[in-house]
């Protein structure tokens, strides 16, 4: 099979072939139909997970249909459509596991680090990694919203916002396209924040009741004015933008951050006393939070902007998705 592999840390992608690979007794074969490029495959690329092995293929937001499935493994058949997102397994043992915890299990796998993932014509993942995948989406479109699509869907949905409250989604690109759409999807109130006017069209069209240009006003002011935010979901990976929307909550509410900022988060405490505000973070979720996350986006049609390449084109898709010029999710195509 074709695969694009990480030889060594920091190292070009590499396209080479490699052999099928044979399901254990607890695993299932997919063949691929398509694989998200995402941010976070940085971490393949440049080594910074501590268990990564080398040669490594990334990939983790794989969907295609079951190929093989192990001796052991009765809930999965050969054609199914399926996918694989980060969270790669878990042991099912340790503390968190035996509280149904899975997401925070002390030992899980996650896809393209601790196993190859998508980049390939094939892959291989542990039968609880894997999640159903709707008839009503296609598999390129399916792809990003194994992370993106999970990351902002499951953060929201375990929020305390409810329908009618007032929800901001900070930042419109790879998360917050999706967050928009999820959050109008659910009944919110949705203010969309973006730096500049250029975005503002596409975020209404998009599902956002207001937007607030980040540069001409004052986010946190903005979002008083409008009542107080319950939910600011914030997807742009900035700390000044995470800090200048604190201020916005209103009674209760909360920053809830999905992008991931290099530098830390300062923020005053006496503004989250006065609101008995918070500020939090989110991760994505397990196989049923992916199957959760592509169920609903089928019956609310939620899908994300994307640019399809193929599977040998794996560097200049990285290359694009890592300077933001792809709008917004690149898709490779075994």
């Amino acid at each position: 099979m074709r695969a694009v592999e990480v030889p060594e840390a920091g190292a070009d992608f590499e396209v080479t072939e490699k052999p099928v690979p044979e399901p254990a007794a607890d695993e299932v074969r997919v063949a691929i139909e398509a694989c998200g490029v995402c941010h976070s495959d940085e971490i393949t690329k440049e080594g910074l997970y501590p268990r990564i092995e080398f040669p490594r293929v990334p990939g983790h937001e794989v969907v295609g249909y079951v190929d093989a499935v192990g001796a052991d493994v009765t809930e999965w058949e050969a054609g199914e459509r399926v996918g694989v997102g980060w969270h790669g397994g878990h042991c099912f043992t340790c503390e968190a596991c035996r509280r149904g915890d899975f997401i925070n299990c002390e030992n899980a796998d996650v896809t393209g680090l601790d196993f190859d993932g998508g980049y390939a014509e094939y892959t291989v993942a542990p039968r609880e990694a894997l999640a159903a995948v709707p008839d009503g989406l296609d598999a390129v479109d399916a792809a990003p919203l194994l992370c993106a699509g999970i990351t902002t869907f499951n953060a929201l949905r375990n929020s305390d916002a409810r329908p009618g409250d007032l929800v901001a989604v900070q930042g419109v690109g790879g998360l917050g396209h999706l967050g928009i759409q999820y959050a109008h999807e659910a009944g919110f109130e949705v203010v969309a924040l973006s730096r500049g006017t250029e975005k503002e069209t596409h975020a209404r069209e998009l599902g956002a009741d207001h937007y607030v240009d980040t540069e001409a006003e004052d986010p946190a002011e903005a979002l008083q004015k409008l009542g107080g935010a319950s939910v600011v979901l914030a997807t742009a990976p900035s700390a000044p933008a995470i800090e200048s929307v604190v201020g916005g909550l209103g009674t209760d509410g909360e920053v809830l951050a999905v992008g991931i900022p290099e530098s830390p988060v300062g923020v005053h405490a006496g503004m989250l006393v006065g609101t008995r505000g918070s500020v939090s973070g989110w991760a994505s979720g397990t196989a049923k939070d992916s199957q959760d996350t592509l169920e609903f986006s089928a019956l609310r049609d939620v899908t994300p902007e994307i640019e399809t390449f193929d599977l040998a084109d794996a560097a200049e898709a990285y290359d694009r998705m890592m300077a933001s010029e792809v709008r917004f999710r690149a898709v490779l195509e075994p």
